[in-house]
């Protein structure tokens, strides 16, 4: 949607960067265009941090106030998207340092999974992209957080230090380091698979 700001500027088709600097400036509409652009992606980072969709709906409100409040703050030394994705993760840290978890009764749970098996061309179909997200999730949180950023959001290395305040050769490292316990973890599930037939 193409909105003009207040400094006369047709936010749907400016450049992030020159949204951000409106922001800075005071310009709410600039911060609303941002939001519609990146917002999906801070959730989807922020719902990795967290189960808890009310934990994270506050969190990305949060993040937003702090972007409003820090706008001046960006330096330019990596994107927009990826200044604002450092800002979630950091205000995701700061809420779940916070919080306390909070117990939750089964059968009161709203996302159990339904123990029903379903139809088996769905099983067939999603035995390999399950085996990939169990190798995933059983990855250490850091090599997790490195190969979401990098292949979920298609951030670039650069920008993937800048959120997660490390060293570009770390990130390279550790996207190394997930590629090849993935590639283990996968080759001996299958192992184990064809020696049980």
């Amino acid at each position: 949607m193409n909105r003009t700001g207040a400094f006369g500027y047709v936010w749907g088709v400016c450049p992030d960067e020159a949204l951000l600097a409106a922001v800075a400036a005071g310009d709410q509409t600039a911060l609303r265009v941002l939001y519609e652009r990146h917002a999906t992606a801070v959730l989807r980072l922020i719902r990795r941090l967290t189960s808890d969709q009310g934990m994270a709906e506050e969190i990305l409100q949060e993040t937003w106030l702090a972007v409003w409040r820090s706008a001046t703050g960006f330096r330019g030394e990596c994107s927009v998207k990826g200044w604002v994705m450092g800002v979630a993760r950091r205000q995701a840290h700061n809420q779940l340092r916070r919080a306390r978890p909070r117990l939750t009764d089964l059968a009161e749970a709203r996302d159990v999974p339904d123990p029903a098996p379903g139809v088996e061309d769905q099983i067939m179909r999603d035995a390999e992209r399950a085996e990939l997200m169990t190798a995933v999730a059983a990855l250490p949180e850091h090599l997790r957080e490195v190969l979401t950023l990098v292949l979920v959001e298609e951030l670039p290395y650069p920008e993937v230090a800048t959120v997660l305040a490390i060293p570009v050769g770390t990130v390279k490292s550790r996207m190394s380091q997930a590629r090849q316990r993935l590639s283990r973890m996968l080759a001996a599930g299958r192992l184990e698979g064809a020696e049980r037939r």
